[in-house]
């Protein structure tokens, strides 16, 4: 996945030493090459300034072209599929993200022109070791306003690296309250092995499992708990589930605690539910869990603590699978 290729984000500091490395090498095998072409040895005050003009130059190229790099390692997020790109959007904010990456532009322009104006005033000014040092000062000064930036850009690198890859397969995606019971139905249904406990978020991502269905695959997505509120109210983690719901479903199983063990009323539970429904233009199948606790007429009852139900929740999803094979 795209995602998965972007590098390490450098801090300052790392990209400033990268950059100053760079350049000395680059000098070193400049004279390296200058002495086997026989070129007259012995330094004098006109090619001192000419090293000083050459280093500075090629520090500023370098930070160019470093900074450049990482800017096209990151991707086009409009053109990234509706999923991801709502996704990035709950974890970092697409904004702040161009923003620290229109930054980091400034600092690539600016670092190269910079670069040669010092390194012309370092030729005017003959051999002076000042003349390096104080010009190597402001081009780390300028590379340091971009620290924040780059930080930021590393956290987002992590995050968007760590999103699970949705394969283009026919999709459950498994919603309700918080500790209803949805990881622990993908965990007996799928592959996936999302974290279980008897406390409400326990998911704070997506987690992707997979079922066998003779030659093809059902991907099963379980999502974190969403609560019934206002859309601007929703923290990133809910609006990673409502994500999934809006671009990853063929089909959204819900889940229901009428046992209230969830923490939660079943009246608020029934409110997303209708919230949901009328969200999705996906079929939305309704299992009550928790039926070793209490059950529910009208709805299938299952129990993903005992087993009691959970293949018929299956079946009742996977019947949705031959009505619409692959419709997203």
């Amino acid at each position: 996945m795209e995602l998965e290729k972007i590098p390490t984000v450098p801090t300052a500091e790392e990209l400033l030493d990268r950059s100053f490395r760079r350049a000395a090498a680059r000098m070193r095998e400049k004279r390296g090459s200058t002495q086997r072409g026989g070129s007259r040895k012995g330094s004098s005050r006109k090619g001192s300034s000419h090293a000083n003009e050459e280093f500075i130059r090629a520090v500023g190229a370098s930070l160019h072209d470093r900074l450049v790099r990482i800017i096209s390692s990151f991707p086009e997020f409009d053109a990234l599929p509706p999923f991801y790109r709502n996704l990035a959007e709950a974890l970092c904010g697409i904004e702040k993200i161009r923003m620290s990456l229109g930054a980091l532009g400034w600092a690539a322009k600016h670092s190269r022109r910079l670069g040669s104006q010092l390194g012309r005033e370092a030729r005017k000014a003959g051999d002076s070791p000042a003349i390096r040092k104080r010009a190597v000062a402001r081009l780390a000064s300028m590379i340091h306003q971009v620290d924040g930036d780059l930080r930021f850009l590393n956290v987002v690198r992590n995050q968007l690296r760590e999103l699970p890859e949705l394969s283009d397969e026919f999709t459950v995606v498994v919603a309700g309250y918080p500790n209803v019971g949805k990881s622990s139905f993908i965990r007996l249904v799928s592959t996936a092995e999302p974290e279980v406990a008897s406390y409400p978020f326990t998911t704070r991502g997506i987690f992707i499992g997979h079922r066998a269905i003779g030659r093809d695959r059902v991907q099963f997505v379980d999502t974190p708990g969403l609560l019934d509120r206002d859309p601007e109210e929703r923290n990133p983690i809910e609006r990673q589930a409502l994500s999934a719901l809006m671009h990853a479903a063929h089909v959204v199983l819900f889940i229901l605690d009428p046992s209230e063990e969830c923490g939660y009323p079943l009246e608020s539970q029934r409110r997303l539910l209708a919230a949901v429904q009328g969200m999705v233009g996906v079929p939305v199948i309704v299992a009550v869990n928790k039926a070793d606790r209490r059950r529910e007429e009208g709805f299938l009852n299952m129990s993903s603590t005992t087993g009691e139900g959970v293949d018929a929740v299956l079946e009742a999803v996977l019947r949705t699978r031959a009505a619409r094979p692959t419709a997203r």
